[in-house]
């Protein structure tokens, strides 16, 4: 299967809890040619149906497998089929294709949806065409990422059939913007975003990236859910990629992973000093302007280690390679993607770092601390709600929270962070205390339920 981000991981565990409860799921996705699925056995639920999309009559085929327990359908037509990937060139004609397509398909499977769970730009349109097609269920819109929104120009939109709701006036609101998740937020009967924070945030003009008007307009449909994280693949206790297990009512194994994280860096142990992980996008939303101007300073006067593990901009790689080279002892830069090491990386650091600009959620934190690796971020989105600041007598908190987005601000709480970690006693207290804080997907699950619930109580049916 494909999974690109964190809205892979949505898709794929919320479903499974939602199962767990009792609830009828199914998933439809893309059924891209570059992806092998030989080896999930099929079903053909839909052959040879024609929707016509763009100007085009296309013949679609939507084949059932099951992953994990939940049943997905695989949508497939020319356009997606044919793509070499996720994203890249026509990637708004192909979702808008898929849109129609899922849209016209509904209504011929012997499965009938109340809810339909929309994700980002790339299923915006669903809200608007089901409604359209008057087709009897609610629809749900989550926005993961405001920053991407589907952009496209004239050519599509006259293609589209549908250009009249652009050309439309909402009361109150300047022209439509011509990009797709515009009307996933106008058209849908519940939005949410994937932090209470980050819900706060995108109604203003720093956040919300140019759709705070119209978010605004639905504010009263607007809810924030935490993501949750998959306790099976990221469980210190049975975890099979790090060096040695452990649980809150024994950390043990903690320092076993240290070691071994220190030794494939080549590093002789150092107590004193903490060891600092970040396993990320390397991108400056992710903090990573300040982090290379922070690092020399933390690495003088409190003696941290840093490892970094990721991809990113080549700007970025290139700086962490050179601090690297600058400081042998002290940097470690792994410019790859690498599950295993992550998993180490998680495990064996003392703190995990996510100094970001902007983040809708954020997981590398919750992950971490399921690890029982202290985070360091910014008071910012999905952070604010996941991370409390640690007081001064480490009775309260569970990591280091700064607001101010500079590498002097993330200097001052690094050194904090450090001389908490010279307190062998109290750190240990708040292994066991931020390890035992619940950021699975069953308790997101249940609100995602209410959620649900929220949206079949609603009465209209016709425009918001």
């Amino acid at each position: 299967m494909t999974k690109v981000g964190g809205l892979a991981d949505v898709v794929r565990s919320l479903p499974s809890e939602l199962i767990k409860m009792g609830h009828q799921v199914r998933v439809i996705v893309p059924r891209y040619g570059f992806v092998d699925y030989s080896s999930y056995k099929s079903e053909t639920v839909i052959k040879d149906l024609i929707v016509f999309s763009l100007k085009e009559y296309r013949r679609i085929k939507l084949e059932q497998i099951v992953l994990d327990g939940v049943p997905v359908y695989l949508l497939s037509t020319d356009i997606i089929y044919r793509s070499d990937s996720v994203y890249g060139d026509d990637e708004v004609e192909k979702f808008w294709v898929f849109c129609d397509c899922v849209s016209q398909s509904l209504p011929y499977l012997d499965w009938k949806p109340d809810i339909v769970h929309c994700h980002d730009w790339h299923t915006a349109l669903l809200p608007l065409l089901l409604r359209a097609g008057r087709l009897d269920c609610r629809t749900v819109f989550t926005i993961h990422n405001l920053k991407y929104q589907g952009n496209f120009d004239s050519r599509i939109l006259h293609r589209s059939g549908i250009d009249q709701y652009w050309l439309a006036q909402v009361p109150g609101l300047t022209d439509l913007p011509w990009n797709l998740i515009v009307q996933g937020i106008l058209w849908s009967h519940v939005i949410n975003t994937v932090s209470e924070n980050f819900a706060r945030e995108i109604l203003t003009a720093e956040y919300g990236c140019g759709m705070q008007a119209f978010i605004k307009f639905r504010k009263s449909s607007l809810f924030g859910i935490v993501n949750g994280v998959g306790y099976d693949e990221y469980d210190p206790g049975s975890d099979p990629l790090i060096e040695a297990n452990y649980s809150s009512e024994n950390t043990t194994g903690k320092a076993v992973n240290k070691l071994k994280l220190l030794t494939t860096a080549g590093w002789k142990p150092r107590p004193a000093a903490p060891l600092v992980g970040m396993v990320s996008r390397l991108d400056e939303q992710k903090g990573m302007d300040i982090i290379i101007n922070a690092v020399p300073v933390v690495i003088k006067s409190t003696g941290a280690r840093f490892i970094f593990l990721g991809r990113g901009k080549e700007y970025y790689e290139e700086s962490l390679l050179q601090l690297e080279s600058k400081y042998p002892d002290n940097v470690r830069a792994y410019i790859t993607y690498d599950n295993a090491m992550a998993h180490l990386v998680y495990a064996g650091s003392d703190l995990f770092l996510m100094p970001s600009l902007w983040e809708p959620c954020g997981l590398g934190q919750m992950i971490a601390m399921r690890y029982g690796t202290l985070a360091v971020v910014r008071n910012t989105g999905g952070l604010a709600d996941t991370v409390l600041n640690l007081s001064g007598d480490f009775k309260q908190g569970t990591g280091f929270v700064f607001s101010e987005y500079s590498a002097k601000a993330l200097v001052f709480t690094l050194k904090k962070a450090a001389e908490a970690f010279s307190n062998k006693t109290a750190w240990q207290r708040i292994i066991k205390r931020v390890m035992e804080f619940d950021f699975s997907w069953q308790a997101s699950a249940q609100r995602y339920q209410a959620l649900y619930k929220r949206a079949l109580e609603l009465k209209t049916d016709g425009p918001l």
